[in-house]
């Protein structure tokens, strides 16, 4: 992987973006599928070790700027692929998760019993559905998009963004000019790096999508 990285890196003149979701993160309970947004939570064992991955991965590799999320799983990723890196990671709260409201933190079998109809509409209407007190996938879009332009145009030739599956998904559904419905189409396991050049004839090029830590 290191040496592909480097081929990658090294070929072109555009500007590189690795674009990275944190690692597994730490759920108390039960492993039933929940809604997981703004909730602070920090990762688990295996997260970190697919966070030391990358920072094996990218030890030789020169990056002009690290950005992150600034929730604690993302900020620890982050911190941990940064090692002793200067400048260290820069948090950016515009790229935090989706915010879910009153359904965040739940597991689907909550939300679909007290929330009956909301949960089929929501699966209706997968782009423009908000849940109580949260955003839709097109809010979350017309959040992050504008903040990932803004720290690509003022960051160097290579940069690392750690953010979240929801985010990521709303950053390349732009790039790949998709609609937004379709983002569940996009893998985006934990620890996953997406790799993005910024070609200055041809704007972006999407290189790899959900590169997964070995």
């Amino acid at each position: 992987m290191q040496n592909t990285l480097k081929r990658w890196l090294d070929k072109g003149d555009g500007k590189k973006i690795l674009l990275l979701r944190h690692g597994e993160v730490q759920i108390d309970g039960n492993t039933a599928k929940r809604f997981i947004g703004q909730v602070d939570l920090p990762l688990n064992d295996r997260g970190r070790r697919q966070a030391r991955y990358w920072h094996e991965q990218l030890s030789d590799i020169p990056l002009a700027q690290i950005i992150s999320s600034d929730l604690s799983r993302c900020m620890e990723t982050a911190g941990i692929i940064a090692g002793h890196r200067s400048p260290g990671v820069l948090p950016q709260a515009g790229l935090r998760e989706i915010q879910l409201g009153q359904w965040d933190g739940l597991t689907f079998r909550q939300v679909k019993e007290r929330w009956p109809d909301a949960f089929r509409q929501r699966g209706m209407q997968i782009a423009g559905f908000r849940p109580p007190g949260g955003e839709s996938f097109l809010d979350l879009q017309q959040r992050v998009v504008p903040v990932f332009e803004k720290a690509v145009d003022h960051a160097g030739m290579n940069i690392l963004i750690v953010a979240h599956a929801g985010v990521n998904r709303m950053i390349l559904c732009h790039l790949l000019d998709m609609p937004p419905g379709n983002l569940f189409r996009l893998a985006q396991d934990w620890g996953a790096m997406n790799l993005i050049e910024r070609q200055a004839a041809n704007g972006f090029r999407i290189q790899s999508i959900n590169l997964l830590p070995g």
